[in-house]
């Protein structure tokens, strides 16, 4: 998956104009402060025809690991329950009642194995996205603005100040520039990421912060499908 991400411009600011070279620093920063983080807590607003669904968790950023607890919105019950995911996998622990947090241990047994699918599952495009906001290392800051990455405008997110600016053209798809949309703080912190699926009309809402921080510990046993 390519490093910026493609979403959907959506409302806000109008726009753009290029980048100043400190907008460019840190929008190349933004996945580096994750990794730095270590990990973040997160929501992810999954759309879908039959009714959405919310994955709220935690991303462990250097272990590619993410964990949280599913809940739907405008359908059945039948999605709900914890989950764990890879890069290449993953665990559903179904619930009938479903918590509002994962617990912080992930229950011993219960769980189900599965690829993570790389098309056609808006769910699994949003756990992979989510998964890919955090890198080792920055961006280059002076190739952003040249392959057409733009600011919009400003906001608020949960009393932070932000810019939000749109990333690049991904590697493999030129002329996509300005289709990615980033929150992004004074520091180069995230704090939004707004992403379109192919699969969905609407798109993926990623937010960082909104609960506390809980370190994701593998699911007992259970071991990535390759």
């Amino acid at each position: 998956m390519a490093a910026f991400l493609i979403a959907d411009g959506g409302s806000g600011p109008s726009g753009p104009r290029a980048l100043t070279p400190d907008e460019a620093n840190r929008l190349a920063i933004t996945r580096f402060r994750n990794f730095e983080a270590r990990g973040r807590a997160v929501t992810i607003t999954v759309p879908g025809t039959a009714g959405g669904l919310t994955v709220t968790g935690s991303v462990d950023y250097r272990g590619k690991l993410g964990y949280g607890v599913v809940h739907g919105s405008g359908r059945s019950t039948a999605g709900e329950g914890l989950i764990e995911w890879t890069a290449t996998s993953v665990f559903v622990h179904p619930m009938t009642n479903a918590p509002a947090h994962a617990p912080a241990s992930p229950p011993r047994s219960g769980w189900y194995g599965r690829r993570l699918l790389s098309s056609g599952s808006a769910l699994d495009s949003s756990l992979a996205i989510a998964l890919n906001l955090g890198s080792d290392r920055p961006d280059n800051a002076e190739l952003l603005p040249q392959n057409g990455a733009a600011w919009w405008g400003r906001d608020q997110v949960d009393g932070h100040r932000v810019d939000i600016m749109t990333g690049p053209s991904s590697r493999d798809r030129s002329g996509t520039a300005g289709t990615v949309r980033y929150w992004v703080g004074p520091d180069g912190t995230m704090y939004r990421v707004r992403v379109d699926v192919r699969s969905e009309p609407q798109p993926v809402v990623i937010d960082f912060d909104t609960q506390k921080y809980v370190p994701v510990k593998p699911v007992p046993g259970a071991t990535p499908t390759r």
